[in-house]
């Protein structure tokens, strides 16, 4: 339906147009009911999915060569790090569904909204890179794990790595509960591979309960603190953002004040609860990494490959190493299926049109697959570990683009109202968004320190 400009707080600056508007992801908008009279766990149960495709980006194969590093270079130290990046997650996860939720835009059609169309256009391109860029760490860590499941050539493993399309496409139309649950199914996958890790690994609970504990030497250590930004920016993803604000509308909650009171509490449980889980994955392999390697002395261990071939001799335990790589495949495979789907929103949500779904994901996948396939044919498996890490440099470029319209539009009481951010959550918001900002800053400017002196 079109949109009014004086009903709609988003058309309240002068010359705004008024179009028809597209609803986020309208396959499965609004699909799935919420009991209005239910109790509290059936209604729980009802809004319980979204929080845990978004949290898939959270333990994604970006993640992973962080949290082996700091791990093997520094114990357990770094395991601060991960609470605070979960717990700012946590936080701006639940700003994009109530951004969601009260406004029925994504953020990807407020920020078209809400700037011009050049700041919207440009915002558009570099999220359409973000995306491929997690979307390349992605394909990688699916065709890694391939070569080390099944011995497949890594070139083959990327190509395999397409067929996803076909999977969101027909899970799609099932229902979009068929893809949440597909998801739920390999996260318990992956925690159950690493639940039996730390069991193998043995680490020590005494250490794990100090390298929770803030350290100074966090700030004081160059190399510590390299890590340790290089964990916040790749916990954090930008396009999870953009996902969270749409995903939640697929529930069919009342759109009065009570009831979008009610859906971000429960939509903030789920979401919640969720990237608790993936706090304790990152955790999980950073402690496993500890464990094994720290206590060993092999404190270079930062690559997934050379820490699938170590883990089983360490630890003098059969099978460690496969669910490792199990654990990676799963985590791979899921992080495509939701980046599909963010890639989708993204673009119908800056542009407004709408592409057929299998069309939009197989261009979504054609642009991490085509570099991923050069690289990997010239340079190997070497030339994948620098693919991996310039992704995530990409994404540290971008991360701040979504985090500081998100504050801004959910702490603006035209567009909010009632709803709108109290001072102490848009203070923190803030803070938590400027300190992104100069951390990833910091990051990137090493990085390419780095890059030029090598």
């Amino acid at each position: 339906m079109p949109n009014s400009r004086e009903t709609d707080p988003f058309y309240s600056k002068p010359g705004w147009r008024s179009v028809p508007e597209l609803r986020s992801l309208s396959e499965v908008h609004r699909s799935l009911v919420v009991p209005v009279s239910a109790s509290f766990v059936r209604k729980l149960l009802a809004f319980a999915g979204p929080g845990f495709l978004v949290a898939v980006g959270y333990m994604d194969p970006g993640n992973w060569a962080t949290d082996l590093a700091g791990g093997s270079k520094y114990n357990y130290s770094l395991l601060t790090v991960i609470m605070m990046s979960n717990l700012m997650a946590i936080l701006l996860q639940a700003l994009a569904l109530k951004l969601g939720i009260v406004t029925g835009r994504d953020l990807a059609q407020a920020c078209r909204d809400h700037f011009s169309r050049p700041v919207s256009f440009g915002l558009w391109i570099i999220c359409e890179l973000a995306i491929a860029a997690c979307d390349l760490a992605e394909v990688i860590g699916s065709a890694i794990a391939l070569n080390l499941l099944f011995g497949i050539p890594l070139l083959v493993g990327v190509c395999i790595t397409a067929l996803d399309v076909i999977v969101v496409l027909f899970l799609q139309n099932k229902g979009f509960r068929y893809i949440e649950a597909l998801v739920i199914t390999l996260i318990g996958v992956i925690g159950g591979c690493f639940a039996w890790e730390l069991l193998a690994s043995q680490p020590n609970v005494v250490g794990i309960a100090k390298g929770f504990l803030p350290s100074p030497q966090i700030v004081t250590d160059p190399g510590m603190l390299y890590i340790a930004i290089g964990i916040l920016g790749a916990t954090v993803m930008p396009h999870n953002l953009y996902l969270h604000s749409s995903i939640v509308q697929t529930r069919r909650y009342e759109t009065n004040s009570e009831g979008k009171r009610e859906a971000i509490k429960f939509a903030t449980i789920d979401s919640t609860l969720a990237l608790m889980f993936a706090l304790f994955i990152n955790a999980a392999i950073l402690i496993v990494s500890a464990a094994t390697f720290y206590t060993r002395g092999r404190n270079d261990v930062a690559e997934i490959q050379e820490a699938y071939k170590l883990l089983s001799p360490l630890l003098g335990v059969t099978g460690a190493s496969t669910l490792f790589a199990l654990a990676l495949l799963a985590s791979g495979q899921n992080s495509t299926l939701t980046g599909t789907l963010a890639g989708q929103i993204v673009m119908e949500g800056f542009l407004n049109i709408r592409l057929r779904p299998w069309l939009r994901r197989l261009i979504t996948r054609l642009i991490a697959i085509i570099p991923a396939i050069a690289v990997t044919s010239i340079s190997g498996e070497s030339g994948t570990t620098n693919l991996l890490v310039l992704s995530q440099v990409i994404l540290s470029l971008h991360l701040s683009f979504a985090v500081f319209p998100l504050v801004i539009f959910t702490s603006d009481k035209v567009k909010m109202g009632e709803f709108v951010n109290r001072p102490w959550l848009k203070y923190l918001a803030w803070f938590v968004a400027m300190m992104i900002g100069l951390l990833n800053a910091w990051l990137l400017f090493q990085t390419f320190r780095g890059w030029f002196q090598s």
